[in-house]
């Protein structure tokens, strides 16, 4: 339901972008001879602006494009036709395309870098999180492998996670080592391209003054997950909280 409820608010956004330069362009129309064209392309740039402020690319594209070919039909001569003979105007035509392009782009290189600023200040909550709990030694040590392995699946976005004491016998796991980086049968994973093994589980190591007490087994079977450098060095730090706990006696 949920889906399908953001896939109409999707389709309803990209229809205004196409409909509402129509109507701007239209409203303008009468203060053709009074109003410069530049002022007419600065209006126009600026409801781009505004639905490239949404984060979706196509509704910004749309709107430029619906806006260059509306701005072309209404306010340059001949008019109501898509024709353009003035080269000024082919200039303004030109660049509300490109400014409105340049804007979306902008737009939504902004609004990455505040979701990548949220998702890391995310990231450090957990961890600091976790460490408190830790710290308090309020928590059993079974407790706090299960919170662990719970913001472990959030950062990395994984199916599933468990603790396993003891280090890794299975040779066929991947392994998710201290650095960040994985690796399978002693080979480098690609993450960021390909991915973690979906065919096979990958065993991030606990370390304790050098020496593996642990593991979690990271299963990421259900899609391919490809986090990023920055997230599996997050989810080591998280590992590391365990070793403090693994073999202590429950509370």
């Amino acid at each position: 339901m949920a889906v399908g409820v953001a896939r109409e608010h999707r389709s309803i956004l990209i229809v205004a972008a196409a409909v509402l330069p129509v109507v701007v362009c239209a409203a303008l129309s009468p203060f053709r001879a009074s109003v410069a064209t530049a002022t007419d392309v600065l209006v126009l740039v600026l409801f781009v602006v505004a639905f490239a402020a949404t984060g979706d690319r196509l509704a910004g594209v749309v709107t430029a494009l619906s806006s260059a070919a509306w701005f072309d039909f209404f306010l340059t001569k001949p008019y109501g036709r898509f024709t353009i003979t003035d080269s000024e105007d082919v200039e303004a035509t030109v660049l509300l395309v490109l400014i409105g392009l340049a804007v979306t782009e902008v737009a939504l290189w902004g609004r990455r870098q505040q979701a990548g600023a949220s998702r890391r200040a995310g990231y450090l909550d957990g961890a600091l999180r976790i460490a408190e709990i830790v710290a308090a030694r309020h928590e059993s040590p079974a407790k706090v492998m299960k919170l662990v392995a719970d913001e472990i699946v959030e950062v990395l976005a994984i199916s599933r996670c468990r603790f396993v004491a003891g280090p890794v016998y299975d040779s066929r796991l991947g392994i998710l080592d201290h650095d960040g980086n994985v690796t399978r049968g002693g080979h480098p994973v690609k993450v960021e391209r390909d991915g973690l093994p979906t065919d096979e589980e990958t065993a991030l190591l606990v370390i304790r003054e050098g020496q593996v007490v642990g593991h979690f087994v990271l299963t990421s079977a259900a899609e391919v997950s490809r986090p990023s450098l920055e997230q599996r060095r997050v989810a080591v730090l998280l590992a590391d909280q365990v070793a403090a706990v693994v073999d202590r006696p429950a509370s």
